[in-house]
């Protein structure tokens, strides 16, 4: 059973308002009272319901966290990093995983909207806007992780998967590479076609004659990633590929399975391949993959630490944060 404030006004014989006045203002109540209480509250076990109190007072002790997807190491590590930063300013994160679906994405924003959170982080799917403003009309601080913002009225805090995108294509076609395919999906979401375009732009502005062809995926997933590349290897080897750019690492992974299984394919001697995020198992592939980083826990904090800022000022301009991205090479294209 749990104590109430009653049990311990009870105990130490005093009314609930000179035990609320010793919790939040003891310097307004008599010593003894202090006293009283206190050893009331020593004797019951009583433990103070902090969270209550700052929602009766208007101020929640929550922020809600919607991400794509949480089996993506990456974006756990993003969350990661922002509950290391919540964790010091007395915040706990509510996590809500869309897994990359329009209908539990607005399942997780009502709700965070009816428990008038104090801020709201979101990497969004669909088109969620109306919604978002909707938070903000309610007075919910909110801000895009891992989206660039075009609105001016919400802030961001992003990778330029632009510049990735041409880092990647870069490196492959500087270690040689001319026939390069773009495997990703799908493409309502928005980092696919931001790693796509500059994919597309380091071919574009390449001095020698590039290839560049897309190969579709219905999902960022290791399962997605086999498909794919299990389809690219029933082509005739003349008409294979010589590199890959997987729009994540999950992806990547699964192409990697696809291409050495049975000793099929020679990385990166057929085929050189690169993967997006630098998630911590792509160092530990079969062959260590090369990728994009994103400083995945600074995201995290830095969008944790702007949410609670706007909350505190309301009137706050909104900023982007966009950091930029790094090539990491390992054995997958350093033949």
């Amino acid at each position: 059973m749990s104590i109430s404030i009653r049990d311990v006004a009870l105990r130490a014989g005093v009314s609930v308002g000179t035990v609320s006045n010793v919790l939040n203002r003891p310097d307004e109540v008599s010593s003894d009272s202090v006293e009283r209480v206190t050893q009331a509250i020593e004797e019951l076990g009583y433990v103070r319901n902090d969270a209550a109190r700052k929602l009766r007072a208007g101020v929640s002790t929550t922020v809600g966290f919607v991400v794509l997807d949480g089996q993506n190491p990456f974006y756990n590590d993003v969350v990661r990093g922002a509950e290391d930063e919540a964790s010091s300013h007395g915040i706990a994160i509510l996590y809500g995983n869309t897994d990359d679906d329009p209908s539990r994405e607005k399942v997780y924003l009502d709700l965070f909207r009816e428990q008038q959170v104090r801020g709201l982080l979101i990497a969004p799917y669909g088109d969620v806007m109306t919604q978002l403003r909707r938070f903000r009309a309610s007075g919910i601080a909110t801000v895009l992780v891992d989206r660039f913002s075009a609105d001016s009225g919400f802030s961001s805090v992003s990778v330029d998967s632009v510049a990735g995108g041409r880092l990647a294509v870069e490196h492959l076609i500087e270690g040689g590479r001319r026939r390069i395919a773009f495997v990703g999906g799908p493409f309502d979401m928005r980092q696919v076609t931001d790693r796509l375009a500059g994919a597309r732009a380091a071919a574009e502005n390449a001095a020698v004659h590039v290839e560049l062809e897309v190969v579709p995926t219905s999902a960022m997933t290791v399962e997605e990633g086999v498909i794919a590349g299990t389809k690219l290897l029933t082509r005739p080897r003349r008409e294979w590929p010589d590199a890959l750019f997987a729009a994540n690492d999950l992806l990547a992974l699964g192409l990697l399975q696809s291409l050495v299984s049975g000793g099929r394919v020679l990385v990166p001697d057929e085929i050189a391949l690169i993967g997006f995020d630098d998630n911590p198992f792509a160092a530990a592939a079969a062959v260590p993959l090369s990728s994009i980083r994103q400083p995945s826990r600074m995201i995290g904090r830095t969008a944790l630490r702007i949410v609670l800022e706007e909350a505190a000022d309301p009137e706050s301009i909104p900023r982007q944060t966009v950091f930029p991205p790094e090539l990491v090479i390992r054995r997958s294209t350093a033949g």
